[in-house]
């Protein structure tokens, strides 16, 4: 299904992250402004592992987990931005099959108790974009402190 608005929209998404992090090569991988902060890496591996979040948790009986130290242990251990890469293409391909195959029947029902619980399972892909531009954002930033220029996502 091509033409499925909502694969269209996971499509548009991460062809705009790819882009405005195109600039980043593995070498930049473990480069973070601050000890503390995500490097490059982590942060794409957070945008995959969102990702899964989102399409899991919308679809489960239990909802969207809440083990957020677990989240953020699982992406303080990536340190290559290729691994890193490799995990968002799996993730990317995670949704596409999962929308692909879900008629809008059901992604017209509602999520689980909890966080977004009772919204239409379709509220997933504002939150998708949102979170996966809040991270493109955070990247430009890191390649202009690298003295590298990202590309316009858009173009």
């Amino acid at each position: 299904m091509p033409d499925h608005p909502f694969l269209i929209s996971l499509d548009n998404m991460k062809r705009f992250f790819d882009r405005s992090t195109s600039v980043f090569e593995e070498q930049h991988s473990v480069f973070a402004p601050k000890p503390e902060m995500y490097t490059v890496a982590q942060h794409v591996a957070q945008v995959a592992q969102v990702i899964d979040w989102f399409i899991d948790g919308a679809f489960s009986p239990k909802g969207l987990d809440t083990d957020f130290e677990k989240m953020e242990r699982e992406v303080r251990q990536v340190k290559s931005l290729t691994a890193a890469r490799a995990m968002l293409e799996k993730s990317m391909a995670h949704a596409k099959e999962v929308i692909g195959k879900t008629p809008m029947s059901e992604l017209m029902k509602p999520i689980a108790p909890g966080i977004m619980g009772g919204a239409p399972r379709v509220a997933i892909f504002e939150g998708l974009a949102d979170h996966t531009a809040h991270h493109r954002g955070a990247l430009a930033v890191y390649a202009r402190l690298l003295n590298l220029t990202p590309a316009n996502p858009y173009m």
